[in-house]
């Protein structure tokens, strides 16, 4: 199994914090954002290589910052990926990203698991890549954010019986539910191909949620409830508030 750490966005909200430093680079609870993502994936058993996909401009930084978790940590065979891009105008989006990714390092055909590197975990990960084995299906990370004025900001999800992703609603302003779809996502190889198949018809190369959108009428997309807390840095007063939340998981 590869991973596939999405690190290429510009965070523009967050400006002045992340002109000079890539959103997932701050630190929250005294580790950067992408220790968090690491440390919770690193229990995964049988990964192959870690890609982080970045740009040009902190793509170096990426590259420290690996060295630096490796020199700390259990050796992980990262892979920094620069996208070519300088600037929000000249972004691939996130969807984009994921077939750079593969077509440049030819991965299409192996399984993939997909996570942003903004994300932040107190729980290990390593349930999820077990239930994506086990279906050996596409599997989505959902997440209750308990409130329908949260719920509205993001993906809601709805989940039969089955454990399969019924609907899937962008950003509604009267969602069905308070389970959401967060960007931690698992493909196995018969079906990493279809990410190159979805932007050649044209889709919106940026959000990946909306490939799984596109997905869930073709093949059942199975869902896995993080454990824990899950929190989605958007904002400076997000941030601050992420760092009272995961001072109490920080070890």
């Amino acid at each position: 199994m590869n991973i596939l750490i999405l690190a290429a966005g510009y965070a523009t909200r967050l400006y002045p914090l992340t002109q000079t430093k890539a959103k997932p680079l701050l630190t929250v609870a005294g580790k950067p954002m992408m220790e968090w993502v690491m440390d919770n994936l690193a229990p995964i058993p049988g990964i192959s290589k870690v890609f982080v996909v970045t740009n040009s401009k902190f793509a170096a930084d990426f590259e420290a910052w690996a060295a630096a978790y490796n020199a700390s940590h259990a050796k992980i065979p990262f892979v920094i990926v620069n996208d070519g891009s300088t600037s929000d105008a000249d972004k691939l989006g996130a969807i984009g990203d994921m077939n750079h990714v593969i077509q440049k390092h030819r991965i299409a055909g192996e399984d993939l698991l997909v996570v942003a590197g903004d994300n932040l975990f107190s729980e290990s990960l390593e349930g999820f890549a077990a239930l994506a084995r086990k279906k050996a299906a596409p599997v989505l990370g959902v997440y209750d954010v308990g409130s329908a004025d949260e719920a509205r900001k993001y993906s809601t999800v709805t989940v039969n019986a089955d454990g399969v992703i019924g609907q899937f609603i962008e950003k509604h302003p009267n969602p069905p539910g308070t389970l959401i779809g967060i960007a931690l996502y698992y493909y196995p190889a018969h079906v990493v191909p279809k990410i190159g198949e979805y932007l050649a018809a044209g889709n919106n190369p940026d959000q990946p949620g909306r490939f799984v959108q596109w997905l869930c009428p073709q093949m059942p997309v199975h869902a896995w409830q993080v454990p824990g807390k899950w929190f989605d840095v958007g904002s400076k007063e997000n941030l601050e508030e992420a760092n009272r939340v995961f001072a109490k998981y920080a070890s």
